[in-house]
């Protein structure tokens, strides 16, 4: 690879911008506007998000993952509870999201504090996961070191026998976590690298708006 390869890799940002009369003053309704952007721009995964977690002594990790729901309490995502990310959110529960959509030119941070989601909301959202997901569930102990695939396929094998004409019930390691946010920022991308960024701050359970330098 040439040494100024990635140096010389650039792209112009110039699709739109993020006034502060344009944001409104709630976070989660702007969140929700950008999101269907992004979904009628391209519905393929457009709720990903990288996860950002770290452990009790402060060691990071990051994975992309899937919103599965969303109210004025927070963001959530399903695992697996003894997973990495399931382990460190229960040891440090502060985490951060990040959204972005580089065909839109625009990116959400999320920072806050996880929390299991109810059993109810897990065993709901559980029901009408497709059934090949709610088997994978099982058959997979996230983050474990397993011999070879094969295990895993096998595994998987044994459990479609087991639970042949029957509903799959959702494994009690697993489940739902819910971000609760204290901070949300818009980006959007602007020519030059003077992009717009709008910080959404929670201070006495009020949302105070401020915009960022790029």
């Amino acid at each position: 690879m040439n040494d100024h390869f990635l140096s010389n890799i650039r792209k112009v940002h110039s699709l739109g911008h993020l006034l502060e009369e344009e944001t409104g003053e709630n976070p989660f309704k702007l969140f929700s506007a950008w999101l269907s952007l992004a979904v009628e721009d391209d519905p393929s995964e457009s709720n990903a998000f990288s996860l950002s977690t770290s452990d009790h002594n402060g060691k990071p990790s990051s994975r992309m993952m899937l919103l599965k729901e969303l109210d004025s309490r927070g963001f959530v995502f399903y695992t697996n509870y003894e997973s990495r990310k399931g382990k460190e959110l229960s040891e440090n529960p502060q985490s951060a999201m990040l959204f972005f959509w580089p065909r839109l030119e625009k990116q959400i941070r999320i920072e806050g504090k996880a929390e299991k989601v109810s059993r109810q909301e897990t065993e709901k959202y559980f029901s009408i996961r497709p059934r090949e997901s709610q088997l994978g569930a099982h058959a997979s102990k996230q983050s474990r070191v397993i011999p070879d695939r094969s295990t895993l396929d096998s595994t998987y094998q044994d459990l479609e026998k087991k639970f042949e004409n029957q509903d799959v019930p959702a494994p009690e390691s697993w489940g739902g976590f819910r971000l609760i946010p204290d901070v949300i920022e818009f980006w959007q991308g602007r020519p030059s690298r003077l992009h717009d960024r709008i910080r959404f701050r929670l201070e006495n359970k009020k949302w105070i708006k401020e915009r960022l330098n790029p």
